[in-house]
């Protein structure tokens, strides 16, 4: 350890600095001595700083104290506060973007659909379009299982099920719909049954109306109220899918056919230090390799907002950006929830003070490069490059959001470490080493050896390998552990 670097000064400007291992009373770290004991990625004062002061980390201001602060002193909740409000105007400044940066060429094996998109994997889904037939979903996924111990050219066979698709009305019942209709068209599934009750809100007769355009040839649609046996009659549908899928092979493809997810959850103080920048690093490789990725949990963008609307590629996505963060305000003032009721109690144990202090970390997933566009509720990604989305910051909310607009996979930063994973391959990568040490069965990749020295182009490399390879077919960690949920975004009222 003595050899390791225990602080880091993000930027020049900053007034804080961060510990990268837990840290004594009276050490001099940075030019100080402090005044007690911090524990890693928690911050500690540089200078004096005023009460009623800005704070200043990532060179922004990440919040105001609220008691005079010594040089040495811990900073977080204590005396500090957020400086946000509620909904604001916005200026365009555009920013110049750095010319993209060199890429080396890299191919996958991916399965190419009729459609002419491409999946990381070939699946056969049972999703029910009602909660009222979980357990029957659940069950004809098992019972084929059963039938097929040895599956041959088919990835998996599993059911997603959710509590919805009756007693709900508008935004609630189109949105449940519209994920679910997204999911039938996922690449990454070869095959799909739908299972319907019969009675539900979520009618499957409009359900296939208002889906467009499908592989009639990959998806069954089966109501449970119309046959006896709702179970061997959705074995038999998966037994003729899985005829038309068994022989599908993958073909190379150029890396710039990835849709990847950008996804932070259970942040620490070195999440905006180690792995959020390695993965912005990733995101400008991606795009600038002519591919797409998507950032999103846009109430983790508040203070850092304007960051990413000087990044907009043209005024029109300047006003889609401004759009999806006052909108997002809206949302919670509508419900009467205060606007700033972040970071959670895992992001203050583990370093993050302030919501600027977690958005300014988290937008660091985004890369330098510019934002291409926007997307709202039931939108479907179009622009190669970096997109935004709408959603919450709960993660598998957000995981759900990302694969429904059509992305292969999420990246998913984490400091505090969770074993959850969405309905594509879910690649947790943690900020620190000793999260990966000890949760081998919850995390993919370490990036915590930034913390200590390792540079971001090795990093960078290690994490493009295991991103080429995890399209090609290896299995994240939450596919092995069958860790695999969808959750839909509920805003109204239940009936």
């Amino acid at each position: 350890m003595n050899n390791m670097k225990k602080t880091i000064v993000i930027t020049p400007q900053d007034s804080v600095g961060v510990a990268l291992a837990p840290l004594k009373k009276g050490q001099l770290v940075e030019g100080v001595t402090l005044t007690e004991d911090i524990e890693k990625g928690h911050k500690f004062a540089l200078k004096d700083i005023k009460s009623g002061e800005k704070v200043i980390k990532y060179g922004e201001v990440i919040g105001r104290a609220t008691a005079d602060i010594v040089p040495g002193e811990h900073i977080h909740s204590h005396n500090m506060a957020t400086n946000l409000e509620g909904t604001l105007e916005y200026s365009y400044n555009k920013k110049d973007i750095a010319p993209a940066p060199e890429f080396q060429n890299r191919k996958v094996m991916v399965f190419e659909r009729k459609n002419g998109e491409v999946g990381i994997r070939n699946e056969l889904w049972v999703l029910p379009t009602v909660g009222c037939v979980n357990a029957q979903a659940r069950a004809i996924a098992a019972e084929f299982l059963k039938r097929h111990p040895e599956l041959h050219g088919v990835d998996g066979v599993f059911a997603y099920t959710h509590p919805y698709g009756c007693s709900q009305i508008g935004e609630d019942h189109e949105r449940t719909r519209t994920i679910l209709q997204r999911m039938v068209k996922h690449p990454n599934s070869g095959g799909v049954l739908v299972l319907g009750l019969g009675c539900e809100n979520n009618r499957m007769d409009v359900f296939k109306e208002t889906l467009g355009d499908y592989d009639k040839d990959r998806t069954e649609f089966l109501i449970a109220q119309d046959v006896e046996d709702e179970l061997a009659a959705g074995v038999e549908l998966l037994e003729k899918l899985y005829v038309k899928i068994k022989d599908d092979k993958r073909v190379e493809k150029d890396i710039s056919c990835l849709k990847v997810g950008l996804k932070c959850g259970g942040s620490d103080g070195l999440s905006g230090i180690t792995a959020n920048p390695l993965v912005g690093r990733f995101s400008d490789y991606i795009a600038s390799a002519g591919g797409t990725t998507v950032l999103t949990e846009v109430p983790e963008m508040f203070g850092a907002e304007q960051l990413l609307m000087d990044r907009a590629k043209d005024d029109e996505t300047f006003n889609k950006i401004v759009k999806l963060v006052n909108g997002f305000k809206e949302y919670y003032q509508k419900h009467d929830q205060p606007v700033y009721e972040n970071p959670s109690p895992g992001n203050k144990a583990g370093g993050i003070t302030t919501l600027e202090d977690k958005s300014l970390g988290c937008t660091q997933k985004s890369g330098t490069r510019e934002v291409c566009d926007v997307l709202f509720d039931g939108d479907a990604l179009s622009s190669h490059g970096l997109n935004l989305l709408n959603g919450p910051g709960n993660d598998m909310v957000a995981v759900t959001n990302l694969a429904s607009a059509g992305c292969h996979m999420v990246l998913f930063t984490t400091g505090r470490g969770t074993p959850f994973g969405g309905f594509v391959p879910t690649i947790k990568i943690s900020t620190n080493s000793d999260l990966a040490a000890r949760k081998k069965n919850w995390i993919d990749f370490d990036a915590g050896g930034i913390a200590i020295g390792e540079s971001f182009e090795s990093k960078l490399e290690e994490l493009i390998d295991l991103v080429v390879e995890t399209a090609s077919g290896k299995q994240t960690v939450n596919e092995r552990y069958g860790a695999r949920d969808i959750a839909i975004f509920k805003t109204g009222v239940t009936l």
